[in-house]
């Protein structure tokens, strides 16, 4: 009897996980409402971008502050803080401003400035975060495919994780699915946590500006956090990869974004959020 009854609960236990299309389906639902709640907060966003030599030695680095305020389609930024510095004989030169140049061909600001625009600023995203890079919403799953890989819990909470890659005949040259990873999604409110990308193929435009460029290691993190039910923010972003192009040019370039002090744009409402440690 007790074997009966152990195999009766492990039964209702496999049939109260949904199907991998079921949990994919409210997950794009839930990204839909959680889009449009954020365009009712502004928040500060600190960047941090460095560029590395082959030799270990710091190109050039970059360090902002925005303050965002999420619109219908994309985002506006405003530039409240800036600290730059870039190597060149041995001494660290400072500057104050995006996209300085140094001299008549300076790849590093070009590339780091691109990456900054690209990256965390992208156009129809309440977030500025391009939504092809992390394939959740409902046009971008129709381009991939999604597996189950199991149940597990994640900071106190339990989360499946879920496993995508392009489907095969989008697998192609030019195609705009280009990535594969992982994501955790939270079981109750059907929410990512933390989704990790991985390049498929293709390069992503912000890196097409070094003609004959070789990428190594290139991919993607976010993590979200939750501030109430139905909004989640993505509190931290980022990713690390190697670059190689021509005239012997190598850099290791890496990009990290944290997002804090949530605050509601509606006047009438003092709510403040403040991210947790990640």
């Amino acid at each position: 009897m007790k074997l009966l009854a152990v195999a009766a609960m492990a039964g209702c236990a496999v049939a109260q996980t949904p199907d991998v299309d079921d949990i994919m389906s409210r997950v794009a639902i839930n990204q839909a409402k959680a889009l449009e709640m954020r365009t009712q907060f502004v928040y500060t966003q600190k960047q941090l971008l460095r560029m590395v030599r082959s030799n270990g030695k710091l190109a050039r680095e970059e360090r902002r502050e925005y303050v965002v305020t999420p619109k219908i389609r994309g985002v506006k930024k405003e530039l409240t803080r800036f600290e730059g510095k870039y190597e060149e004989h041995g001494s660290h030169i400072s500057f104050d401003r995006p996209g300085y140049e140094h001299g008549k061909m300076d790849l590093d600001g070009d590339l780091l400035e691109a990456m900054s625009k690209d990256m965390t600023n992208a156009c129809r995203s309440q977030d500025g975060i391009a939504r092809d890079l992390f394939p959740l919403t409902y046009h971008q799953q129709l381009k991939y495919d999604f597996r189950l890989l199991g149940t597990e819990s994640y900071r106190g909470r339990q989360v499946y994780r879920v496993s995508f890659e392009p489907k095969p005949h989008l697998h192609l040259e030019g195609s705009e699915a280009i990535w594969k990873g992982e994501a955790l999604l939270d079981a109750a409110e059907y929410q990512p946590v933390l989704v990790t990308t991985k390049m498929a193929l293709n390069i992503p435009l912000a890196v097409k500006v070094l003609l004959g460029t070789d990428i190594k290691g290139l991919g993607f993190s976010v993590s979200y956090q939750k501030f109430e039910d139905g909004l989640w923010f993505p509190v931290s972003y980022g990713g690390e990869f190697h670059v190689r192009g021509l005239f012997l040019y190598r850099r290791n370039i890496s990009i990290s974004v944290a997002n804090s002090d949530f605050r509601r744009t509606d006047v009438v409402s003092n709510v403040t959020y403040a991210a947790s440690g990640q």
